[in-house]
C-alpha cells in the first residue's frame, strides 16, 4: 500500500491531518443519477486488492465496499438525479455530488483529494481545500476505495431501483451505459424519465 498512499503522505508532510479522497460514478451513462464519494482512510488501512474500481470485477467491488466502510474514519456517498443534471449539466452536477459527498462526512476534512482535473462547472464547484490528481483513482489509496464506494453505490441503485422501475430497458444488464442493448431499447421504447 505504501506507494498508494504517496498523495495523502504529502499531504500529512505539509501539515494536513484529515485527508479525504472523492471520486464520482455514472458521468459516461445516458440514464440514472451520478453518484459521488468521499473517503477518509486511516494511516495505517490495511486493503491490499484495492484499485480502481473501473479495475476491478464487481464481484471483487461488491468484497471491498463494506471492508473500506469498515476502515474508513469517515466515508459518504452522495447523488444528483438525472432531472438536474438536465437542468444543469453533468460537470455541474459531478461537482455538487463530490461536495455534498465531502458535506456528508462525519470529520471534516482539511484537505481533500480529487480525481480527474476539474474543480468547478457552470452552476456548482468544489468549496473544501483541495487539490486535483489526474487518474487519481489509480494512484492514491483514498481516491481508490471512494471510486469503489461510488461505483457500488450507483450500479445497486440501477439494478434494484431503476431496473424495477422500468424493466423494459434491461438496467440490471447495461447500468444504464451506451451500451448496444440500451440504444436497441430506447429505440423500441424512447426515454423514460430517468434518460439525461
Amino acid at each position: 500500500m505504501m506507494e498508494w498512499t504517496a498523495f495523502e503522505d504529502q499531504a500529512r508532510a505539509e501539515g494536513y491531518t484529515c485527508i479525504c479522497g472523492i471520486d464520482e460514478a455514472g458521468r459516461g451513462p445516458l440514464a440514472g443519477p451520478v453518484y459521488a464519494a468521499a473517503v477518509i482512510l486511516p494511516e495505517d488501512c490495511d486493503l491490499p486488492e484495492l484499485n480502481d474500481s473501473k479495475k476491478l470485477t464487481e464481484k471483487k467491488r461488491e468484497k471491498l465496499f463494506p471492508l473500506i466502510q469498515e476502515q474508513a474514519v469517515a466515508w459518504s456517498v452522495a447523488r444528483v438525479e438525472a432531472s438536474e443534471i438536465d437542468e444543469t449539466d453533468i460537470l455541474s452536477a459531478r461537482m455538487k455530488a463530490m461536495q455534498l459527498a465531502i458535506d456528508g462526512l462525519s470529520v471534516t476534512p482539511d484537505l481533500a483529494l480529487i480525481d480527474g482535473n476539474r474543480d468547478k462547472g457552470h452552476s456548482a464547484a468544489i468549496t473544501t481545500v483541495h487539490r486535483c490528481i489526474v487518474g487519481g483513482d489509480g494512484i492514491s489509496a483514498s481516491i481508490a476505495a471512494a471510486s469503489v464506494l461510488a461505483k457500488v453505490s450507483r450500479d445497486r441503485y440501477v439494478t434494484e431501483v431503476l431496473d424495477k422501475a422500468y424493466p423494459q430497458y434491461q438496467f440490471a444488464r447495461h447500468k444504464g451505459y451506451g451500451t448496444k442493448l440500451h440504444y436497441e431499447m430506447l429505440d423500441k421504447y424512447g426515454p423514460c424519465p430517468e434518460h439525461r
